[in-house]
């Protein structure tokens, strides 16, 4: 028991130095998470994610409709942060904390189909992933078809991505910028002015 008590206290010492050096030194998004931070991280998420969740099997069948409606859904609400190709490539995906992963790789292809399910229905705490989950029936429908095209995205082909930059969501100044050009290439309009994102 003494020996349990100085273990105790001298994980308490330590941790206090620790601190008492690490206080004030700053926190950002832009830190590179360390491996061991970021395996931990992981783990306890998948550890605490209820077995029969994580074990469970898909419903939704891997068919060419299920796969099209979950580009469509894709495209639509997730590659701002994901990218279409699943790469995390975007300005949010990079500058989020920890960083968007690259679906596509074997941290994510990796984790089971229940584990994916969650993490779409619940979110990732700790993260910039919300929680997606409505309650409903169809909500987790959406949700299961989702990981079915999480599967595909290292197979995506280059018409698909074609299909789904159509499909992403574009705000108003693009919308007019494109016009812009089109007025311009017709001969209808002025040149139109190069502008850049200020944060691209």
């Amino acid at each position: 028991m003494r020996r349990v008590l100085w273990g105790l206290a001298g994980v308490v010492l330590v941790t206090s130095v620790a601190l008492v050096f690490v206080r004030g030194m700053g926190i950002s998004a832009r830190r590179e998470p360390i491996g061991i931070e970021a395996g931990a991280a992981q783990a306890a998420w998948r550890f605490l994610i209820p077995r029969e969740v994580r074990q469970a099997t898909n419903p939704v069948p891997s068919t060419p409709e299920v796969l099209r409606n979950a580009l469509e859904h894709f495209a639509d609400h997730c590659a701002s942060c994901h990218e279409n190709s699943g790469s995390g490539d975007t300005p949010i995906g990079r500058r989020v904390y920890p960083p968007v992963p690259d679906m596509r790789e074997a941290p994510t292809q990796s984790l089971t189909d229940g584990e994916l399910f969650y993490a779409i229905e619940q979110g990732i705490p700790w993260t910039a992933m919300p929680a997606w989950g409505n309650g409903t029936p169809e909500g987790e429908r959406a949700s299961w078809a989702l990981v079915r095209f999480i599967r595909h995205l290292p197979a995506l082909t280059p018409a698909e991505l074609t299909e789904m930059e159509r499909l992403n969501p574009r705000s108003p100044a693009a919308i007019k910028r494109d016009q812009d050009i089109d007025d311009f290439l017709r001969g209808t309009g002025p040149a139109p002015k190069a502008e850049g994102h200020p944060h691209e």
